[in-house]
Parts: structure tokens; sequence; C-alpha cells
């Protein structure tokens, strides 16, 4: 991947780019490619100034062209007038570099990422379908703990296993790892971390119309969507958000159980999984500290906490007790955490 096409991951992967960057060189090629064009997907079914259809049409036309099935020149310059920043502009206006990197990789490789890509436009395209015409006035959920589950899965879950595969292909491929657990596992990491992303951005999607959270859990505590628009509402709640939080915490403790799976040699990896796991948990714990339903606050580790838990995960790792302990510290931690 050149210069170029680097730093734009770094601006657009927030704190992605962290794990890219400390990945060995034998996977941070496709890994860094996958999520570039995930990336892309996810900027045209953003782009709220096109309509839902006009969206659609896009996504589609770029998922014929990752997996191979079309070879028509895509132009996204409408898409590109609705970017909320520069570099998601330059990603619509860049990816056919981007295609053309795809079509470079090795065949087993490039099938894995287009695999990926497949499930992950599904979901997308799936959230433009439920929720076309949603307003805060007019709310539209998930039915289910099943659509749940499955949303998690379509667009993070199914990293876990692209992740894994490119792992093992190309880094322990001769070294024992049980990949069934490793898959399972990491479908569990991905499902963790887009659970937290959820329970975060409640009160923001609300107001979009957007309830991720399932209705027939709602009404079995005797809430609607729409009673979670007013902060007041937020005991009544906190019974059913607890047990959100508690998902979320058991899928990134399977995570970390995938991380400490991985083969101990591979200590870039390892940290890699590591960080996003654990700015996962302190995350969950400053969501347990607030208000869920206040829109006027948005939960967010500071960038100096996750430096600091960066480092510190540096520091402790030739301490295999030290590095295991990481992940009950950070759930059990009665010290600040913003």
């Amino acid at each position: 991947m050149n210069s170029d096409l680097n730093n734009l991951l770094k601006a657009t992967s927030r704190s992605f780019y962290l794990s890219l960057r400390v990945l060995p060189a034998a996977v941070r090629p496709q890994i860094g490619l996958a999520y570039l064009l995930a990336r892309t997907t996810d900027t045209i079914a953003d782009t709220e100034l096109v309509s839902v259809q006009g969206r659609l049409d896009a996504l589609e036309a770029l998922r014929g062209r990752i997996l191979g099935g079309s070879n028509i020149a895509l132009d996204f310059g409408r898409l590109t007038q609705g970017c909320a920043l520069p570099a998601e502009k330059i990603l619509l206006e860049r990816v056919e570099e981007a295609l053309r990197l795809l079509d470079q990789l090795p065949e087993t490789d490039r099938r894995l990422v287009r695999e990926v890509l497949r499930i992950i436009t599904s979901g997308q395209e799936l959230d433009l379908k439920r929720f076309d015409g949603a307003t805060a006035a007019s709310m539209v959920a998930l039915e289910t703990e099943a659509e749940l589950d499955d949303y998690t899965y379509r667009v993070a879950g199914c990293v876990g296993e692209f992740w894994t595969r490119i792992c093992c292909a190309h880094l322990f491929s001769d070294t024992g790892v049980d990949e069934d657990f490793l898959l399972r596992n990491g479908v569990r990491f991905g499902k963790g971390l887009q659970m937290v992303n959820i329970l975060r951005d409640i009160p923001q999607d609300l107001r979009k119309g957007r309830c991720y959270l399932p209705r027939q859990s709602l009404a079995a505590a005797g809430l609607t969507p729409a009673d979670l628009l007013s902060s007041g509402n937020v005991e009544r709640f906190r019974p059913l958000y607890e047990r959100w939080l508690s998902l979320a915490e058991a899928h990134l403790a399977a995570g970390w159980d995938y991380t400490n799976a991985l083969p101990a040699g591979q200590f870039r990896v390892r940290l890699a999984c590591a960080w996003p796991i654990l700015i996962g948990v302190r995350t969950l714990r400053l969501l347990r500290q607030e208000n869920a339903l206040d829109n006027t606050r948005r939960v967010k580790v500071s960038r100096s906490k996750v430096y600091a838990l960066m480092s510190r995960s540096i520091l402790l790792y030739p301490w295999p007790s030290a590095w295991l302990g990481q992940f009950d510290r950070e759930i059990n931690s009665q010290t600040d955490c913003k």
C-alpha cells in the first residue's frame, strides 16, 4: 500500500489505525485495504444528502467491483458533496486506486477481502432499507435480539473471522493454533466492539429515528423506543441497559481469550487485538457512570488515556500474569478512566 493511501487510512480510521500500525508487515496491507474499502462503503451509506435509493445504487455498484462481477468505472461525484470529512471525500475520489490494489492481492487474500466486504455491505444495505424514512417522530427499531446479533455479526463479527483467517494464513499456519476457537471468539470480539458503539451512540441514533435496541426487549421492560428520547427515563431503562453492557463485556472477554490464545511470539498481533479490547472495556466503565439517554454528552476515552493504556500494555508484555490481568483490572478499577 503506497504512502498516500496509508495517510488516508490514518485520517479516516481513528483508533483502528493504532492497531493497524503495529501489525506485522505480512498482514498489514490486506487488513488495511479491507478497512479502507469498508470505510468507503460506510461513507456511501452515511452520506445523507443523497437519497437512500441513490446510496443503495452506489453501494451496489461498488460491491460489484469489489466482488469482481463488474468492471464499470465508478464516479461518486454526487456523493462527495455530502462528506462530513475531507478524508471521506478523498476516499470516494480515489476508490479506483483502492480497487486496483485489491486486484493485485494474491488470490487467497483477495478472496478473503472480498468475502468480508460482501458481508459488511449486506449489513449496510440492510441498515439503509430498515431505517429508510425513519425520524425521531417516526422511530424504527430492530425487532428482536436475534436481529441485533445478526447486525453486529454483519458489520463487525465477520471482521474477526477475516482477521483470523488472514493471520492464520500468513503468520501462524504451522504453530498448531486452534483455528476453530479463534474463529468463534474472533466473531464475538467484533460483536463486542460493535455493541460498545451501539450503546454509546443510543441518544444520537434515536434522534435520527434509529433504535438498534430490540423493540421486544424494550416492551418487556415497559418501554418503547420513543421513551428513550427522554433522559428522565434512564432509571426505568437502566436494568435493561446494564444487561446489554454485560453482553458487550462478555463478548470483549471472549476477545481477550482470543488474544491470549494467539502464539506468545506474535507480540504485534496481540497488541493490535488488546488495544481495542481494553479501550472498549474502559468505555463500558464510562458508560456505566453516565446517563445513557443524555444527548448532550458523548462518552469517549481521552486520547491521553488511550496512549497511557497502550504504553502500559507494551511494558507489561514480558510479565505474563501482569499482562493477563489487564482485562480484569480495567473492569474492576475504581479510578477515573476519562
